[in-house]
């Protein structure tokens, strides 16, 4: 199965180590070329000679080791098809999210072009500090896949989230990923994202709570599957591809246009404001004696039903928020705007969609067949999206 493929595999000081012996044999059952990096605390936990006899190759693990003229941690990185780093500590997640390279693993990391992938291991308390959880997501943004630990009794005595994914998980993970083509490359596709906002002064506005992760992560996805992705979104945000940041309704109806007729795909995931205030005003509203104030409204451009419109070749991916009827409601809307697919969610619930990390979805196109996505991280919903739209 991996005939011809090279797997870096990392290694670190936590107790899971052990098990890593098993991962390599699974591997090297598949004719993949296994190297091992590990820490100078990993040789607390596993022996070098035991990992040199199973991966048949020398075991790096000081950086200034140098059997050639060639730099030891760009050589290992020149070499591998993919890296996964198993057990990974807290403190070597801390170091990559940061890009400290204060070791021969974590250099190597810092000069590594291909996919990586991290499977944690720790004591729960310790997975579940904030600190931890932001590095993670830092990682996940920047293109990392992370084999989330399990749940279950630890070497540390606790009952709970921590101990390293199965390794069956994380061979298939690494399998997965080494396997799989970049699908969307050569496609152009443009993704909306966050909130319009609608001024009413210069300091009070109309806007909505999307939080713009849904919008991201497809982005993300997208670009990770080779697409030149342009992100159009209300939010500031830093990514490796085009990012275009706007606020009313009209800008991003504006920078939608500007790249539509050589797209492939556009996806309305932004919450775009239907009304915008007729008159805003120039200086700040001052509070008067009267009880109640009255704003006069109008229509916004219907962004979504204009492209589909005026589509020729191009996909057209609306979205569609519901706190009630979803079901309902979006049969009706995919016929009324026109697009090629449709993708709602219920906003109602607590555990999904407006600024979660998680959403569940339920996809239309225009012949009228549904499919359910269930809960899920809003990272694997975007994965599912395109795997519908691009098969």
């Amino acid at each position: 199965m991996l005939s011809g493929k090279t797997v870096l595999i990392g290694i670190t000081g936590g107790i899971a180590a052990y098990k890593i012996c098993e991962l390599i044999r699974m591997f090297k059952r598949q004719n993949a070329n296994v190297r091992v990096i590990c820490t100078p605390n990993a040789l607390n936990f596993v022996t070098k000679l035991t990992l040199q006899n199973l991966s048949q190759n020398e075991v790096g693990v000081e950086e200034f080791e140098i059997p050639d003229f060639k730099p030891e941690h760009i050589s290992y990185a020149d070499e591998a098809d993919i890296m996964l780093i198993a057990p990974a500590t807290a403190n070597t997640i801390g170091k990559i999210a940061n890009g400290i390279c204060d070791n021969l693993l974590t250099s190597i990391v810092c000069a590594f072009k291909k996919p990586i992938i991290l499977a944690p291991a720790m004591n729960c308390n310790m997975w579940e500090n904030p600190i931890v959880q932001e590095n993670i997501k830092k990682l996940q943004n920047n293109g990392f896949e992370i084999v989330e630990p399990e749940t279950g009794f630890l070497a540390c005595g606790y009952n709970g989230t921590g101990r390293l994914a199965a390794l069956e998980k994380i061979f298939d993970k690494t399998v997965e990923v080494l396997q799989s083509k970049k699908k969307l490359t050569g496609k152009k596709i443009i993704i909306t994202a966050g909130g319009t906002i609608e001024d009413i002064d210069p300091v009070r506005y109309i806007s909505n709570y999307s939080s713009g992760k849904m919008g991201l992560a497809l982005a993300d996805e997208a670009f990770q599957q080779g697409a030149e992705t342009i992100l159009i979104t209300t939010k500031d945000v830093t990514r490796p591809y085009k990012t275009v940041k706007v606020k009313s309704a009209a800008d991003m109806q504006k920078a939608v246009e500007a790249d539509f007729e050589k797209a492939d795909c556009v996806i309305m995931a932004a919450a775009v404001a239907d009304y915008r205030v007729k008159n805003r005003a120039e200086h700040k509203m001052k509070k008067t004696d009267a009880d109640t104030l009255t704003l006069e409204l109008v229509k916004n451009p219907d962004i979504l039903k204009e492209l589909c419109a005026k589509k020729t070749t191009q996909k057209v991916v609306g979205f569609c928020a519901e706190s009630e009827n979803l079901i309902e409601n979006a049969k009706e809307k995919i016929i009324k705007k026109g697009c090629d697919y449709l993708i709602a969610n219920d906003i109602s619930r607590k555990d999904i969609g407006f600024s979660s990390d998680y959403n569940e979805v339920v996809i239309f196109d225009k012949t009228g067949r549904q499919k359910r996505i269930e809960r899920a991280a809003k990272a694997q919903i975007a994965r599912r999206i395109l795997e519908e739209i691009y098969g």
